[in-house]
């Protein structure tokens, strides 16, 4: 007989609340953009308004602020999509001597702290004289921006060596009619991934931007000397949007990329 496998209520409830738990404060920022009120959290909101949202498609800084973190992952993930998959390819195709040493210094960025990260950095360019710029704030993304696409390419890469080489293919042969089909949606979901924690970063930007703000610099200064509050939670929604959409698309690329390389291998 067919084994039951519904969860139970219990592991259904647990479930649930911890979906609420980490849910809920999304929906507060997404209500409280739509505030009457521009200085308080009240609860409930006095009123419901779409104004904040042409007052923020006028605030030039948010502009400003939205720009510079576009361009700031978009070159960050195009430096991690070339180093991640030459370092992948490195790793996974050849035999060498430190082979697994490299292998954890290219994932250490993002296993230490942020702050770690992002003093090093900030030591680093002192000691060289390097003045804070847009390229600054580059290069300490790039850093944990490689981790990600070289996650997903090492991944590809193995599975698809292994595959092929069990078939009798040549390198040639496994590099031309696989890996290069194939690589392509691990590559997309690595680079959306890497899009997306460079447009929410941080701790490792406080450190590295100078007097410039990317977009959660600029809502972190809102939140600490707010001038319109609502204003700041309508960037919010941008911010979630735009980081959830990527990490979605990457989560469908890779899992249909799995089922693709299980069938390259039959």
């Amino acid at each position: 007989m067919p084994s039951d496998t519904r969860a139970p209520l219990g592991l259904k409830l647990a479930a649930a609340a911890g979906l609420l738990f980490m849910l809920a404060p999304l929906a507060l920022i997404f209500l409280y953009a739509f505030s009457t009120e521009d200085r308080t959290y009240a609860w409930p909101p006095p009123g419901l308004t779409l104004d904040w949202f042409a007052v923020t498609w006028g605030r030039t800084d948010v502009w400003d602020a939205l720009t510079l973190s576009v361009q700031v992952a978009t070159i960050s993930t195009a430096i991690a999509l070339v180093l991640g998959t030459l370092v992948a390819a490195a790793v996974s195709g050849t035999r060498f001597f430190g082979r697994e040493t490299i292998s954890l210094l290219v994932i250490l960025p993002i296993a230490l702290p942020g702050i770690i990260t992002g003093i090093s950095l900030r030591s680093a360019f002192n000691l060289l004289d390097i003045p804070f710029s847009f390229w600054t704030i580059i290069l300490g993304h790039a850093t944990f921006c490689v981790v990600v696409v070289y996650n997903n390419a090492v991944a590809r890469f193995r599975r698809l060596h292994g595959s092929l080489m069990d078939l009798g293919a040549d390198g040639f042969q496994t590099f031309r009619h696989v890996i290069l089909p194939n690589l392509g949606t691990a590559l997309l979901a690595g680079g959306m991934l890497a899009f997306a924690l460079s447009f929410d970063e941080v701790i490792v930007t406080t450190f590295t931007a100078g007097q410039q703000q990317t977009l959660p610099i600029w809502m972190l200064e809102e939140l600490i000397r707010p001038r319109q509050r609502p204003v700041t939670n309508v960037v919010a929604m941008v911010v979630v949007l735009v980081t959830f959409l990527p990490i979605l698309a990457a989560f469908y690329l890779t899992r249909g990329g799995e089922q693709s390389v299980a069938g390259a291998g039959k």
